[in-house]
């Protein structure tokens, strides 16, 4: 690995903030969102502390799913700029601190890409073997992606008279990494948007990308699959030795320590902790923190350069398959009642607020266990000040809905009539007249002056990113104390799993006598721990403190 000096791993301390353009601002007005739109709220990315901006897919695409059916690896899609638009946006990002990475999505491409149209056209074209076919679809194939829409991953081609792999939709036909000249146009692909200056990529679907078997004794990845990772991740160090590879990986364990490379991390450099995310509304649902603790707990160790992504909510349904039947059933029953909340048998297609009913309390102790879990916080667009879902949207598009930015027409998303918007504006108790960014940055108790100081406390607690992260035991069955700790010091999160009051009682191990514990959210706030290092907290129904431990003569500001 070239990178050794530990400056350069900026993502360790990172704030990732997730959009996708064409629902973020529409500046001129015809109903979809832009990169002019972008560029003009740029600023306000910056006020909430936002160092990692994260772009959905913006390339060229038929829009038959949301933009991730991609027919051009090297531009941007007319309806939201151009690639003058784009390098704009990527300026105006450099100079307020903020890094840019893209969606890199190259497991499929959409089957009206050239180089599909130029497979299914003739059985002899030099594009063919950039898919993968069959003459009859093999007996053990595996389940598709979405099984409300597909009945199998195989669609004949009647041009050609193949059946042609497809692991998500229909027009979606996967991409043949076997073939080297794949392999080399994804790296060309990798290397066109580094040279534009990007600081990374979000590797879509990574095990359907590199090991995902076609169901007839012949996977479709190389002997060993992680050679394709490790030469991706290769690459990207060579042309630019600070970018980052956060690949979307929802597996177990073992598996994911296998992503992440060896002991030098030379796979993944990040990975979305989906497990610990899915174990956390399993806590939530029972308020009990036991399910999210031994989820953390299970982590494999890690490269120093590798780091773990959290994460509340994604541009996806929330999904919940790595939960037993039973607890999925339990997390349903709380958070989905109803079975338009629900898809695919395994997620739910709501946001936070709505699951947690609107309950301020609840919402923001949530909030500050994402920022202070071991690892990089991921924030979904419009999680900053509450934004709800439009259930009639249905499936993942429920949660892509406008950034609500006033309470006037169209949520202040675009100037455009409500009926040419590239989606409607969420309805009801979440309506911009009650949710926008407008009237919360004037409101001094808002969620989104919250979140902005949960951003502002992570970012001064290198800790809370590098630090080692160790349960503390205690006895209140409802209260999760953790603890993260680095050279420079050491912080110390408590929150309440309940709606009812509690009392926590525990020992901090390794102080001296007068250590101080000062409150990270409350200014002016101190406690001092006992001579054996025992403290004693009490927390309202939901609360939640971070505590930065001061030791006699500490220099560390609080």
């Amino acid at each position: 690995m070239r990178i050794t000096d530990t400056s350069d791993l900026w993502w360790k301390s990172a704030v990732i903030y997730c959009l996708d353009v064409e629902k973020f601002m529409d500046w001129d007005g015809d109903g979809v969102g832009d990169f002019a739109g972008l560029a003009h709220r740029m600023d306000y990315l910056h006020e909430l502390g936002v160092t990692c901006l994260w772009l959905m897919p913006f390339y060229p695409t038929p829009n038959r799913d949301d933009g991730y059916d991609i027919s051009d690896f090297f531009g941007v899609d007319p309806r939201l700029g151009d690639l003058g638009d784009l390098v704009e946006v990527m300026r105006l990002a450099k100079d307020r601190g903020i890094r840019v990475i893209v969606d890199l999505v190259v497991n499929h491409t959409s089957d009206e890409h050239p180089w599909f149209r130029s497979a299914r056209a003739d059985r002899t074209s030099p594009h063919r073997d950039y898919y993968v076919w069959r003459d009859r679809p093999p007996r053990n194939s595996p389940e598709p992606v979405f099984p409300d829409v597909e009945t199998s991953v195989w669609q004949l081609d009647e041009q050609t008279g193949q059946y042609y792999l497809h692991n998500f939709y229909r027009f979606q036909p996967d991409l043949n990494v076997t073939n080297p000249a794949v392999r080399d146009e994804v790296v060309k692909i990798m290397g066109f948007w580094l040279q534009l200056g990007v600081s990374g990529f979000r590797v879509d679907a990574v095990p359907f990308l590199v090991e995902m078997d076609r169901g007839d004794g012949d996977p479709r990845e190389l002997e060993t699959p992680m050679d394709f990772l490790k030469s991706l991740r290769a690459f990207l160090e060579r042309r630019e030795g600070e970018a980052v590879m956060l690949g979307e990986a929802n597996l177990p364990r073992p598996a994911q320590k296998q992503y992440f490379g060896g002991p030098d991390g030379d796979g993944l450099t990040m990975q979305f902790d989906f497990i610990s995310m899915q174990s956390m509304y399993l806590s939530l649902a029972r308020k009990d923190p036991r399910p999210l603790q031994k989820a953390l707990t299970s982590r494999p160790a890690t490269a120093t350069q590798s780091q773990w992504a959290n994460f509340v909510r994604n541009h996806d349904e929330l999904t919940l398959d790595k939960l037993s039947d039973e607890e999925r059933e339990e997390v349903f029953d709380a958070f989905a009642p109803e079975e338009r909340m629900r898809v695919y048998g395994r997620g739910i297609i709501r946001r936070l607020p709505s699951m947690l009913l609107g309950d301020p309390r609840r919402i923001r102790m949530v909030y500050s266990l994402l920022f202070s879990l071991p690892g990089t916080p991921v924030l979904f667009y419009g999680e900053e000040i509450g934004m709800g879902e439009d259930l009639a949207a249905g499936g993942r598009a429920a949660v892509r809905t406008p950034m609500q930015w006033t309470e006037g027409e169209n949520g202040g998303f675009s100037s455009a009539p409500a009926g040419d918007l590239v989606a409607r504006v969420v309805r009801g108790g979440f309506a911009p007249e009650h949710v926008n960014a407008s009237a919360q940055r004037h409101d001094p108790e808002s969620l989104l002056q919250f979140v902005r100081l949960l951003i502002a406390r992570y970012r001064s607690s290198p800790e809370m990113g590098w630090g080692r992260f160790e349960l503390i035991r205690h006895r209140t069955r409802s209260v999760m104390v953790h603890s993260l700790r680095d050279e420079e010091g050491r912080m110390i999160a408590i929150h309440n799993f309940s709606d009812e009051p509690a009392t926590v009682r525990f020992t901090i191990d390794d102080i001296g006598d007068g250590c101080r514990l000062v409150d990270l959210l409350v200014d002016g706030r101190v406690i001092d721990a006992g001579a054996d290092g025992g403290v004693e907290i009490a927390l309202d129904g939901y609360g939640h403190r971070w505590l930065r431990v001061l030791e006699p003569g500490s220099l560390r500001l609080g």
